[in-house]
């Protein structure tokens, strides 16, 4: 029997959720045709310089999808159930307190931490669990009630979590069990077609929409699969075009002449869908929620600390300005500006700089020009300059708090509730780490140790120690 590593069961994985997800919502299969559409336009237009992060088929193929659980218990199952398909917990979001509407979730996201495992599938999670516990948003009869709901139900069953700690212990699985893995855990993400406790919803979506679609419903479900594209701007365009209702904005970082740097973000508003509902008086009847929507995203160049320190002074500068009354309060245009005064317009300069992460590789020929030497003293930031060490863009692999709201704030319909009198329940790296049962990584880590890496297999090339 074939064997089949858990890089082609990520593969695998994702080409099954997005069928899953184009017919429960075929406004996203126009959104990954028009994506495709914009790929190989840009690609025609920009040549090489277009697949500079990264090739056009890992770009195509990539996505990103959203899932959101409502316990602890929940959460440590399905961090078991994606390290069956080699993905693991990186990054901590704290989504409370990153918009005016109310999200009570805080949130990690799954994904390979490998570059090569990236290369082959970059497929990722994002997952939010619901803060059940924190009294802003829900008041002591509510988080009881919400315990006893969500204890109630069974979102993974014991066969696929048994199958996904085989898969992950063994690095793979033979076909047959492969198949019977990928069929588990495809249908547990599928939308139910359970009825819906029709006052209970309303009682957690009087809190927050969020909140009513994790508690609210017997089962956890796709809330988004996400494609890349290289023009997100165009993007929104023609989906527009289409007829396609987009949210306000791009989320993120706003266009402009200089390097892409971490995410942006947009997407189509939340549709009205069928489900069928139990009433107080006992009957089942049909009625919509609006709670799935179709994002889309544009990756650039990630940011050391020095740089989201600037990036996030630069949102600061955004915010005080828009405040003020500048740019007909319109924030890409104020942003583009804040942009142009604070950010280095070239990758160099952003290397240079200690902004962004790169991995560096060797200019053979520059050295051959230089006379086959260098000081083994000598600096990386002098290589740089003298052409010897090229820098090539590290990805941004993952998300940003404010941005993440965003979107969700955009396809909400009522602000909800929240009691900001109250103290908000601590959540932070550490704690997501102990309930998913694994050290959730740090993204820096993950970038810093790749730069290190190829600067590494720079000194042993030149024989020099390369001070950084």
């Amino acid at each position: 029997m074939t064997f089949q590593p858990l890089w082609q069961l990520r593969a695998q994985f994702a080409l099954r959720l997005s069928s899953m997800y184009g017919q429960e919502v075929p406004a996203y299969t126009t959104l990954v045709e028009v994506s495709a559409a914009v790929n190989e336009d840009f690609l025609a237009r920009n040549g090489a310089d277009a697949q500079r992060l990264g090739s056009i088929d890992r770009v195509t193929a990539e996505r990103h999808g959203a899932i959101r659980v409502g316990s602890a218990e929940e959460m440590a199952q399905v961090a078991r159930v994606f390290a069956a398909f080699g993905m693991y917990p990186v990054g901590f979001y704290d989504l409370r307190d990153a918009a005016k509407s109310s999200v009570p979730v805080v949130s990690t996201a799954f994904r390979p931490t490998d570059p090569e495992e990236l290369a082959k599938n970059p497929f990722r999670v994002f997952t939010s669990m619901l803060a059940a516990d924190d009294p802003r948003f829900f008041d002591a009869q509510l988080q009881q009630q919400l315990q006893e709901f969500i204890g109630a139900r069974t979102l993974f069953p014991e066969e696929l979590l048994a199958l996904a700690d085989q898969a992950a212990e063994a690095g793979g699985l033979e076909e047959a069990n492969a198949a019977r893995l990928l069929e588990l855990a495809t249908a547990a993400f599928k939308l139910s077609e359970d009825p819906v406790d029709h006052a209970w919803y309303q009682k957690l979506e009087a809190v927050s929409a969020v909140a009513s679609d994790i508690g609210g419903v017997s089962t956890t479900h796709i809330n988004h699969l996400t494609p890349r594209v290289l023009d997100i701007d165009d993007l929104y365009a023609r989906m527009e075009a289409r007829g396609i209702t987009m949210i306000d904005e791009i989320q993120g970082p706003p266009r402009w002449d200089g390097p892409d740097v971490l995410l942006r973000q947009t997407s189509f508003r939340a549709l009205a869908e069928d489900r069928i509902f139990r009433f107080e008086d006992g009957t089942v009847g049909p009625g919509a929620l609006r709670v799935r929507f179709g994002e889309v995203e544009q990756r650039g160049i990630a940011l050391t600390p020095a740089g989201r320190d600037l990036y996030d002074r630069m949102v600061a500068e955004t915010d005080r300005r828009l405040a003020a009354g500048e740019g007909n309060g319109v924030r890409v245009d104020v942003a583009r500006t804040v942009w142009e005064e604070h950010l280095p317009r070239t990758e160099k300069e952003l290397a240079l700089q200690g902004l962004a992460y790169f991995t560096y590789t060797l200019d053979e020929d520059a050295l051959a020009r230089a006379g086959h030497t260098v000081d083994p003293d000598t600096a990386l930031e002098t290589l740089i300059e003298a052409g010897l060490a090229v820098p090539a863009p590290i990805v941004y692999e993952d998300f940003l708090p404010r941005s993440a709201a965003g979107i969700f704030q955009s396809n909400l319909t009522d602000e909800g509730s929240r009691d900001d009198a109250q103290a908000g329940t601590d959540y932070d790296i550490t704690v997501m780490s102990r309930i998913v049962g694994r050290t959730v990584a740090d993204p820096n880590d993950l970038y810093q140790r790749q730069q290190d890496a190829s600067i590494t297999r720079l000194r042993e090339k030149l024989s020099a120690t390369l001070t950084v």
